[in-house]
């Protein structure tokens, strides 16, 4: 079998793809393993840019609610570390020096959601279907999204979405910022490569410096904040509403809350 993350160049671009299609491309262990392998082979690569995309209908559909939603390799962990180790390999992603571009193929949704706020820019399928639904699981975000989005689109669009759980379609994820542009989902990779190949013209010191004076003015701290997330989400899933709203998505009906 193949690997389920694979890493490749095409000239000084590389390229991550995520090919678990048939489980949505979700956070498997198997699938997180192999994303760290793949963010650690682009790192060691002479490349000028990185895109990390998906097969099939998803980008990455975040959390498999059929398996587990916390890391437990048998070390010796408390409940937030479990969270926060779900979302460590995604978070590699933030150790690339160069320019980072999200080529969403398809839905992008918690995890996943995460996955694409960590890349520098996001070019997604007009189609598709973005954004952290966990509140209508009864949990808590995760993966720095609570710190991310508001820093994208605003504290009111943020709080909109968060507490709602809404999940928006590309033409409104373009219009409020998540994605440079939402475009037809057999163009999302052209495009993508196309705006690579444009940052892989200019010279390459200057852009990585330049990455990391944008992100220094911003105090960009992801990982912390996905770290502080963690102990409230680690809390969230041991609630009757974390176990209602899972069973809800898993039979395909509404969720009926309680608040315990």
């Amino acid at each position: 079998m193949s690997d389920a993350v694979v890493f490749e160049t095409r000239g000084s671009i590389g390229i991550v793809t995520l090919d678990r299609p048939d489980n949505r491309n979700s956070m498997t262990p198997e699938l997180l393993d192999a994303f760290v392998r793949a963010i650690a082979q682009a790192r060691a690569a002479d490349v000028r840019c990185v895109v990390i995309t998906g097969k099939g209908a998803c980008f990455s559909a975040g959390a498999d609610f059929k398996s587990v939603l916390q890391r437990d390799d048998g070390a010796p962990r408390l409940p937030h570390e479990k969270s926060f180790a779900m979302y460590q390999p995604f978070l590699s992603v933030l150790d690339l020096e160069v320019p980072v571009i999200g080529a969403l193929n398809g839905h992008t949704v918690g995890g996943g959601f995460g996955l694409a706020l960590c890349c520098d820019i996001r070019i997604g399928a007009r189609g598709a279907r973005y954004g952290a639904n966990f509140a209508r699981l009864g949990l808590h975000p995760g993966m720095g999204i609570s710190y991310v989005l508001p820093r994208l689109v605003g504290v009111s669009r943020a709080a909109e979405l968060l507490f709602t759980g809404r999940l928006i379609e590309g033409d409104e994820a373009e219009r409020i910022g998540i994605l440079s542009a939402a475009v037809a989902t057999e163009d999302v990779m052209s495009r993508a490569l196309a705006l690579a190949e444009a940052i892989a013209a200019s010279a390459p010191a200057a852009v990585r410096e330049t990455k990391r004076s944008l992100y220094r003015g911003l105090g960009w701290d992801v990982r912390s904040a996905a770290y502080a997330e963690a102990f409230a989400q680690a809390e969230s899933l041991q609630t009757a509403d974390a176990a209602e709203g899972i069973a809800a998505l898993l039979e395909k009906r509404e969720p009926r809350f309680t608040g315990r």
